[in-house]
């Protein structure tokens, strides 16, 4: 269980300091895939970077699995690390290794076996659907090809929990809908718990079963998704619905206006073959 308690950040800056989070307390349960959404600037990437004490809280405290650890420092923050996976929207691969190089190279931090880091890594790639791309490099793979691999990357170490942070906003459409069902595979088979920050209502829709909406570095709305869907309470809640909606709609309307001009041109090909056949 991730728990956050009275959690605050300030960064100080030449303008003087600014207040990214206030005051967040939040609970994540195990087994949860658990959202967080705002809009860019309301101190998402902020808090999950808290989680995993890539960013030091100025005040609160972090605890896994009942323990604080807002403190830890050296060799324990890397042990609290390996049972904290994290992907990112950048995918962050290392261009000069191949995908099964990428995935295996936290487990060559921990001086694992040749052999068993490259057991571990085609199980990974196995488990993404890019066991026959071991050998490719990054600039040989798609984005969601990418994002896969660090996907599997994230989980070289047997981790607890993995953290999102907007690991689907440079995807297209389908490629995001087949990440966001992996990602529901690894929770669901593997047991991770999964802490996602975004700033898409369809990605809460599709995969959380909590909630929580970030604005001006505060907590302002959380419940389960569906109660908080049925029922936003606040102003901001309803304007990203609102903004899923539209969206939504505007896909389904570009849908279907190609799937008219498709059969239209089918239609003209044949009214062609046909005239050509007569003559």
């Amino acid at each position: 269980m991730i728990e956050l308690r009275h959690l605050s950040k300030t960064f100080l800056t030449k303008e003087g300091s600014f207040e990214a989070l206030r005051d967040i307390s939040l609970t994540v349960e195990d087994g949860d895939i658990h959202g967080i959404i705002g809009v860019s600037g309301a101190g998402k990437s902020t808090l999950v970077r808290c989680v995993n004490l890539l960013e030091k809280p100025t005040s609160g405290s972090v605890l896994i699995d009942g323990e604080d650890v807002t403190n830890y420092s050296g060799r324990r923050l890397l042990n609290l690390r390996g049972k904290i996976g994290m992907i990112f929207q950048d995918f962050s691969l290392f261009a000069q290794r191949n995908a099964l190089a990428n995935v295996i190279f936290p487990l060559q931090l921990r001086r694992d076996s040749r052999k068993d880091a490259a057991k571990r890594g085609m199980e990974l790639l196995e488990l993404v659907g890019l066991a026959h791309k071991a050998k490719s490099y990054p600039a040989q793979l798609s984005g969601g090809q990418q994002q896969r691999v660090a996907i599997a990357r994230a989980l070289a170490n047997h981790p607890s929990y993995l953290l999102c942070d907007e690991a689907t906003s440079a995807l297209d459409s389908l490629t995001t809908d087949a990440i966001l069902q992996l990602l529901k595979t690894i929770n669901h088979e593997l047991g991770v718990t999964i802490l996602v920050i975004t700033h898409e209502m369809k990605v809460i829709e599709t995969i959380c079963n909590k909630v929580a909406v970030l604005d001006g570095a505060q907590i302002v709305e959380r419940g389960k998704t569906a109660d908080v869907f049925a029922q936003p309470e606040q102003q901001i809640t309803q304007r990203l619905l609102g903004q899923a909606m539209a969206e939504a709609a505007a896909q389904a309307a570009a849908e279907s206006a190609t799937a008219v001009s498709a059969s239209t041109t089918l239609t003209d090909q044949l009214a062609y073959l046909e005239v050509k056949s007569d003559v």
